[in-house]
């Protein structure tokens, strides 16, 4: 039998011992240097150069001549555009990564129990395969103003004609000697009063072809003792000819045109054309005037300017969750998947409902990976760019802008200003560094447990 002794003198003499010039994993540390050489040569000339030639960069002028010292960092917080973009940074680093993080979250605990879960987050992880630029060339589409061009118009233009309806003739208005004269927010009114057993013609032009393709011949309308009668239609033959202010042969009806009765500018009466265009009102509207409201040739909607100064930094965001959403999905899910399962069930047990479960037991044991999402998150917009340089048009970049896109336009534009770049540079570069010693610390916290 050994003795404890023994045992222990032979541990020691194994392991414990060390030969001279090696270090604690047994390399001798002039090996490890040479293996690490080429890497840090790499490191040096693509990272800590860089680095150091900008902050040197950034005190001097524009022509690297004339030493200014920190006038470029004061020149640059004086500058209404990189003003803007700082603003647009911290929008972007408080809304992006949260929207981002919170749908992922959400992604990752709803579609844990269901069958097609996997399918889901293979849809939604998807656009991470995408580049930037191609996700910017696909919203730009996207956002486009022409419901017939962009999706998103297309689709908010289809609910909003679904409960109101589009006006029938949009732009369409009077012959300039026709007894109609323009009465104030695009309405028109009869010049003179009318009268019962008179028969009224509404003659009007600058109608769109679309809207009269498949409308009925005009028919002149036929006078009625104690009512108004009258009729709408496209003054207009193609081709020319024709008498204007009369019903010509082949020109089209005016259907569903609102017609009212206005006297002391109140409405007394009403009506709508019917399909050849003719339309009768009762004997209310006996000395009224007649007016073709504006609800008749209003514009056609045509959506939201996705693009413009107001929502243009709000749609560039949603680009970025619509890339970014799946990724923050994909890690929640596996740091979910190691939740234990019977602190969950145990919860349920206690009478915990879902909500109470989600919120306070699944989002506790997860807060480690969701700081891991969101601190990623905010570091990669930190240096938004591409997104924003494609996405945003020229008459609404300077409202896009951010601190990426305005050291671009600063170091490399027409009227190139490297200092002010590269004090640019110096500045987004101390934004980054909070947040990257705040990841590193706790991955070390990590490492330690």
């Amino acid at each position: 039998m050994v003795s404890p002794g023994a045992t222990a003198a032979v541990q020691a003499s194994r392991g414990g011992a060390k030969k001279p010039g090696r270090s604690v994993t047994g390399t001798r540390p002039w090996i490890a240097a040479a293996f690490l050489l080429p890497a840090l040569l790499l490191l040096g000339a693509l990272v800590v150069y860089p680095i150091g030639y900008s902050v040197w960069r950034s005190l001097f002028d524009t022509s690297g001549n004339g030493f200014v010292g920190l006038g470029n960092y004061a020149e640059m917080f004086s500058d209404d555009r990189i003003r803007t973009a700082l603003k647009n940074n911290v929008i972007w680093v408080v809304v992006a990564p949260t929207v981002s993080t919170t749908l992922g979250l959400i992604f990752a605990v709803l579609t844990e129990r269901v069958r097609w879960g996997t399918a889901f987050k293979l849809v939604v992880f998807m656009p991470m395969a995408i580049s930037m630029l191609a996700a910017g060339i696909i919203f730009r589409l996207v956002y486009e103003q022409d419901p017939e061009r962009g999706v998103a118009n297309a689709v908010w233009v289809g609910v909003h004609d679904t409960f109101a309806a589009p006006a029938p003739y949009p732009g369409a208005n009077p012959r300039p000697d026709a007894d109609l004269r323009p009465s104030g927010g695009g309405s028109f009114t009869t010049k003179t009063a009318v009268g019962t057993g008179s028969a009224v013609g509404l003659p009007l032009v600058a109608v769109q072809p679309d809207d009269v393709q498949d409308a009925q011949r005009a028919k002149p309308a036929t006078p009625r003792p104690g009512q108004i009668t009258g009729t709408a239609w496209l003054d207009f033959t193609r081709g020319g000819g024709g008498t204007p202010g009369k019903i010509d042969k082949h020109e089209k009806a005016l259907a569903g045109l609102k017609v009212e009765a206005v006297r002391d500018g109140k409405v007394v009466a009403s009506a709508t054309t019917a399909a050849d265009g003719t339309y009768t009102l009762p004997a209310s509207a006996e000395g009224a005037h007649l007016r073709l409201p504006a609800a008749n040739f209003a514009e056609a909607y045509n959506g939201i300017d996705w693009l413009g100064p107001a929502l243009v930094t709000p749609s560039i965001i949603g680009s970025y969750v619509w890339m970014w959403a799946g990724f923050a999905m994909v890690l929640i899910a596996a740091g979910l998947a190691s939740v234990p399962r019977e602190l969950l069930e145990a919860a349920r047990v206690d009478g915990a409902n879902e909500w109470q479960v989600f919120r306070r037991v699944t989002v506790p044991l997860l807060a480690p990976v969701l700081v891991v999402v969101l601190v990623t998150l905010m570091i990669n917009v930190l240096k938004i760019f591409d997104l924003v340089y494609i996405i945003a048009p020229g008459a609404s970049q300077d409202e896009a802008n951010v601190l990426a896109l305005q050291l671009y336009q600063s170091a490399f534009g027409p009227n190139a200003e490297l200092g002010i770049g590269s004090a640019i540079a110096v500045f987004l570069l101390l934004l980054v560094s909070p947040v990257l010693i705040v990841n590193i610390r706790r991955l070390r916290k990590e490492r330690q447990r």
